[in-house]
C-alpha cells in the first residue's frame, strides 16, 4: 500500500552472474547462449511468485506463467518488441524464441501480437559492461518488471555477465530479488 501510488514505484538493482558454465553448455549443446541464459532466467522468475504479481484496475493478480518480451534486433539495427511464450522445456522455450525471431525478422511491427501482462520486459545489451541502469517509464501505472542483460566479461577466469532488474516495490521486495538471484544462479550453474 505504502508505493501503489508513487510516481515511480520500481527500484532497480544490478547484480554480477557468473555465466561460465551456462556459456559452456550453451557451446556444448549447440545452442545460443542467449537463449541458454534467458530461459534460465525465465525458469527463476516462474519460480517466484512476487514476480508473477501484476495490477491490474487497482488489483492484484497472480498470473501462473510468465512469458518474456525481449527486444529482439533486426538486420538494420532496428529493433522490435517480442513475445516469447515460456516453456520449462528448453528445446520448446527455443523453437518459441526462434518463432518469434522470425517474425520479427519478417516485419516492421515495432510491437508483438500479444500485449499482455503476463511477462517480463528484457533487453539485451552484448556491447555494455554496465555496473548501473535505468529503465524508460511511460508515466502509467505499471507493474512488469523490466530486466537488461549486459556483456560478458572475465573475473578471477570467470565468465561474468551483470544483469539489471528493476521491479515494483509495492508487489516486490529485496527479498524477492535475493530469492530471483539465488534461483538464476542455481539454473544458470546445472
Amino acid at each position: 500500500m505504502h508505493f501503489k501510488d508513487f510516481k515511480d514505484p520500481y527500484f532497480a538493482v544490478t547484480i554480477p552472474f557468473n555465466v561460465t558454465k551456462a556459456y559452456k553448455s550453451s557451446k556444448n549443446d549447440e545452442v545460443s547462449f542467449f537463449s541458454k541464459y534467458l530461459h534460465d532466467c525465465m525458469k527463476a522468475i516462474n519460480a517466484i511468485d512476487n514476480l508473477k504479481l501484476r495490477i491490474e484496475k487497482d488489483e492484484v493478480v497472480l498470473y501462473e506463467v510468465i512469458n518474456a518480451s525481449a527486444t529482439l534486433m533486426r538486420a538494420d539495427n532496428t529493433f522490435a518488441l517480442s513475445y516469447i511464450k515460456y516453456d520449462e522445456n528448453l528445446d520448446v522455450f527455443i523453437n518459441n524464441l526462434e518463432s518469434e525471431k522470425q517474425r520479427v525478422l519478417r516485419t516492421n511491427d515495432f510491437y508483438p501480437p500479444i500485449d499482455s501482462l503476463d511477462c517480463i520486459h528484457c533487453s539485451a545489451m552484448p556491447w555494455l559492461n554496465f555496473q548501473g541502469h535505468k529503465e524508460a517509464v511511460s508515466g502509467n501505472r505499471e507493474s512488469v518488471p523490466k530486466l537488461a542483460f549486459g556483456k560478458t566479461y572475465k573475473s578471477d577466469g570467470e565468465l561474468m555477465m551483470n544483469l539489471a532488474i528493476n521491479v515494483n516495490h509495492a508487489l516486490v521486495d529485496g527479498y524477492h530479488v535475493g530469492l530471483f538471484v539465488e534461483e538464476f544462479q542455481k539454473n544458470l550453474n546445472n
